[in-house]
């Protein structure tokens, strides 16, 4: 029995990825006849069912070439769903298609969102770059360092062995600032940057400031409130806006909230149970005792059930809306998993009405339309929740295939993301290759395997080793740059900078010895993304055109301008018919009728004229 149902195939599926609430949705399962005249009378049925809901069995309309089915989903949730076939079931297969099975039901998904959900329309086609602001640039200025804080030389290694009581500390800092920041806004334009993240800037002890200090108050060593204003202004003038990091599950210990070292004029939560801070925290025995985050005695853990806590966050005197009065782009929130999503929906509530423009990415390492974390299902794209998450997937998915030249991770994942998300989602996807917690893009492609820290501090690839990489990493930044969402340059990844895991990845911008050669590879692809291209790369349609284990060929379209990317990670080639002329954006050679893909290459072509 020959059977078809691809969800990513409008003739099977009327609407593509999620669905709004009450729109109409055709389901079409096809198959072939087996001898002349009409196949046997053999009845189909759509399984389907609510999340953690029971089933219901659908008996679907005979056509002359299969099964066919209209649904209306009148309440927002995850759905999930299969055809029952006489004794076979049509189940969800590898890159979402389908495939027969007598034992096992892995289903489909629908995800059914809130009919009113839309995403900030300036995100979408722009060009990410994040910052981690003690490294990245030493501009002008004198700030002072705090008790406690140690000031190194620029690109001297980051502090990593523990002291005597076994703490890493993270008190050595660099000097990067807001002025340095500023100094570097023309090169930032170069590379086409369109949005700036920056890992936290408030107050905090530590030179990650994941710990926070002050919620209200600049980080002295960035500069003051008025030069992070300068900073948003001018930045606005080089086309850019600003998204702010959000650490809202946990505090520093050493902050005016908890207070444990007592370095705040306020009554922490540490220091009196009459504290006015008390229920931000939860104590298992006061006050040594208590919830934080990850069991790290420097990060406890706020409760998001706290109304005081609500109102500092979400009221309209709260952090939210005072940062958003900055004329900051909006928040990316830390651990955002660990966010309730009573919580969220609160916040994106108050960051809406502030301003409906601002974006809401969440830390999210997993598919986020079915993520599971403590026991509950998210809710992150039903509509209420997040604009965008930072993606995961497909960072190990184009890993993956760049680094042993096999797709069909990334063929499952771009399948993945485009069936589960709303496209208002999908668009807007933090595409990363490399963050502040992660590896250097680099250092992953030169696979040079350290077992510990001290051999992580002073390891490097050779030339070789780093030329070789640098031809991978060309083939990852491609498919960052032209799959569906928004990519995002960690800082000094496109200046081929090396490093293992935290905080080695986290070392200081080597301005002094600029890569021109893979610098000049990203503003050519930003070039391509943003000016040459940039209607289908904004929120064009993603098609599969062609693949085999190592060489991919997909579309990217919007109305009638198209684009071709090809990546080949094998040693064959390849050859393509077509009509027209088409140019190669990377190569500017014109191609008329024919293309040759060779052995280990990459491109975009589109069609000259259209």
């Amino acid at each position: 029995m020959e059977l078809y149902f691809n969800p990513l195939d409008p003739a099977c599926k009327s609407l593509i990825g999620a669905i709004p609430r009450a729109s109409e949705l055709n389901l079409n399962v096809y198959r072939r006849s087996s001898g002349e005249g009409f196949f046997s009378a053999e009845n189909c049925t759509l399984v389907f069912g609510r999340d953690g809901c029971e089933q219901f069995y659908f008996p679907m309309k005979k056509t002359e070439s299969g099964w066919t089915i209209t649904l209306k989903i009148n309440r927002t949730g995850l759905y999930f769903y299969y055809f029952q076939i006489g004794e076979d079931v049509l189940i969800c297969g590898r890159c979402r298609k389908g495939t027969i099975s007598r034992t096992r039901h892995p289903s489909w998904q629908i995800t059914v969102y809130d009919e009113h959900y839309s995403t900030p329309d300036w995100f979408k086609g722009g060009l990410m770059y994040q910052i981690f602001p003690d490294r990245f640039c030493r501009g002008a200025g004198n700030y002072p360092l705090g008790d406690g804080k140690i000031l190194r030389n620029w690109g001297e290694t980051p502090h990593f062995r523990p002291d005597e009581n076994g703490q890493v500390l993270n008190n050595d800092f660099f000097g990067g600032n807001f002025n340095g920041i500023r100094e570097k806004l023309d090169y930032l334009q170069s590379l086409g940057v369109t949005v700036l993240y920056f890992n936290p800037i408030f107050e905090a002890y530590s030179n990650h400031r994941y710990d926070t200090g002050d919620y209200r108050k600049i980080d002295g060593l960035l500069g003051s409130s008025d030069d992070f204003d300068a900073l948003v202004k001018e930045a606005e003038a080089h086309g850019m806006r600003i998204i702010l990091d959000g650490v809202f599950n946990h505090t520093g210990a050493d902050s005016r909230y908890f207070n444990r070292y007592g370095h705040y004029p306020s009554v922490g939560a540490y220091q009196s149970r009459a504290s006015q801070y008390s229920d931000w925290y939860s104590f298992h025995s006061f006050p040594n005792d208590y919830e934080s985050w990850w069991g790290i005695k420097t990060l406890p853990s706020v409760n998001e059930k706290s109304a005081s806590y609500q109102e500092f966050m979400f009221g309209e005197d709260g952090i939210l809306k005072h940062w958003l009065r900055h004329e900051i782009g909006g928040y990316r929130l830390d651990v955002a998993d660990e966010l309730p999503d009573f919580f969220i929906k609160k916040l994106r509530r108050a960051v809406k009405e502030e301003n409906k423009d601002a974006i809401i990415i969440g830390e999210v390492w997993e598919d986020a339309s079915n993520k599971i974390a403590y026991g509950e299902r998210r809710e992150y794209f039903q509509g209420e929740e997040l604009d965008s998450v930072m993606n995961y997937p497909l960072k190990d998915a184009i890993i993956n295939f760049v680094a042993t030249g096999f797709n069909e991770q990334l063929r499952s994942t771009i399948a993945a993301l485009i069936d589960n998300y709303p496209k208002a989602a999908l668009h807007s996807l933090m595409n990363i290759l490399g963050t502040h917690d992660t590896p250097r893009i680099l250092t992953v492609l030169g696979r040079k395997i350290c077992t510990d820290k001290e051999e992580m501090a002073v390891t490097r690839l050779t030339e070789d080793e780093k030329r070789h990489a640098k031809e991978l990493l060309k083939f990852a930044v491609l498919l960052q740059f032209t799959m569906p969402g928004v990519p995002c340059i960690y800082y000094g990844d496109e200046n081929g900078m090396e490093g293992y895991s935290d905080p080695f990845c986290r070392r200081c911008f080597d301005w002094e010895h600029p890569d021109e050669e893979l610098l000049g590879f990203y503003r050519k692809l930003s070039d391509i993304r943003m000016k040459k291209l940039k209607s289908v790369f904004k929120d064009g349609d993603y098609r599969e055109v062609y693949s085999d284990p190592s060489c991919l060929v997909f579309e990217r379209k919007k109305g009638k301008k198209a684009a071709y990317i090809y990546v080949n990670r094998s040693e064959n080639k390849y050859e393509a018919t077509f009509d027209g002329v088409f140019v190669e954006h990377l190569t500017g050679e014109r191609k008329r009728g024919h293309l040759t893909i060779d052995a280990n290459s990459y491109g975009i072509i589109s069609r000259i004229g259209s």
